[in-house]
């Protein structure tokens, strides 16, 4: 096995995503990186400075640095244990980096609310689970959108940019880019709090996305082409709508999945993704979790194939 990436640890940290889920917190290292950024975020002055501007870079910095050294040393120890372990302590620390499971079950019980015709229920499992902004006011259509936007855009960010940056880089990559994720999850909003504490974090997020985005959408459109949808269409689809939405990475895997699903993905006062679509609804719920699983799959062959050619 290659001494900082290999194949099996993918599939095997894809495997236990798959049976046992998430650790709880006090175990799980991203849980872990939200108390540093937490932490150093007090030293910020909340006054719009440059100098929290600064403390947004510092905090980038060294938690993705620290990540990286984490991930280093977990490869060098691992080096002198026995083949089965190495593999099993590797995995278990990609496997840190994303959640295929979690995102899955959150979309599952918010198509099941919806299933059983309880609304409220379905805009408290989107408040809880996936968004971030007020769900009270959603209808069934608005809330569908919302739950396959938040699928397409976690799958992007949540699950493949971890495992192209484990495949490039070895676990120190991909612990880095979590924590630079999670860093634009924490501080990375446009308010009084955030907004020159955030920018970096911000901006920075946007190129790690950059790449990972595109792939997605790719592979979203070849999925597409699996569930019946014309690939020169979905493609068109893409590059008409990707540039709505306020990300510059975000509105390619959205775009992506509104063309697969056919379906319309309007977020109200913001953007209308493939507006020629159908009123998406729980159904679609269930089709864009196809397709998420699909896109793993063959994100996790990708990454795997291209961990194998760094080990020769």
């Amino acid at each position: 096995m290659n001494r900082s990436t290999s194949p099996l640890v993918v599939l095997l940290a894809l495997a236990i995503d798959i049976v046992f889920g998430d650790p709880p917190n006090k175990w799980h290292p991203v849980a872990w990186m939200g108390t540093l950024i937490s932490k150093l975020k007090g030293q910020a002055t909340i006054a719009q400075t440059k100098a929290d501007y600064n403390t947004g870079v510092g905090i980038s910095a060294a938690g993705m640095g620290l990540s990286a050294l984490a991930g280093a040393i977990v490869e060098f120890v691992s080096r002198h244990l026995p083949s089965s372990i190495r593999l099993l302590l590797q995995a278990l620390v990609l496997k840190s980096t994303f959640s295929v499971r979690g995102l899955d079950d959150a979309a599952a019980e918010i198509s099941t609310a919806l299933k059983q015709n309880d609304l409220p229920k379905a805009q408290q499992k989107l408040s809880w689970h996936l968004v971030s902004r007020n769900t009270d006011n959603l209808n069934e259509p608005q809330v569908a959108a919302a739950t396959i936007e938040s699928v397409a855009e976690n799958t992007s960010d949540g699950v493949v940019a971890p495992l192209l940056f484990y495949a490039a880089f070895g676990l120190p990559g991909a612990l880095a880019y979590r924590f630079g994720n999670t860093a634009d999850a924490m501080l990375g909003y446009r308010d009084a709090e955030h907004e020159w504490l955030g920018k970096f974090p911000a901006k920075l997020d946007d190129v790690l996305n950059w790449l990972p985005a595109r792939l997605t959408a790719m592979i979203m459109v070849f999925v597409g082409r699996l569930l019946g949808r014309n690939p020169q269409e979905t493609l068109e689809i893409v590059y008409i709508n990707q540039a709505e939405t306020e990300s510059p990475n975000a509105g390619y895997p959205m775009s992506a999945a509104a063309a697969a699903l056919n379906v319309s993905l309007e977020k109200v006062g913001h953007y209308n993704l493939h507006p020629g679509g159908k009123s998406p609804n729980r159904d679609d719920i269930d089709q864009a979790r196809v397709l998420m699983w699909v896109t793993v799959a063959i994100a996790t062959l990708l990454s795997g194939i291209f961990a194998t050619r760094r080990s020769k």
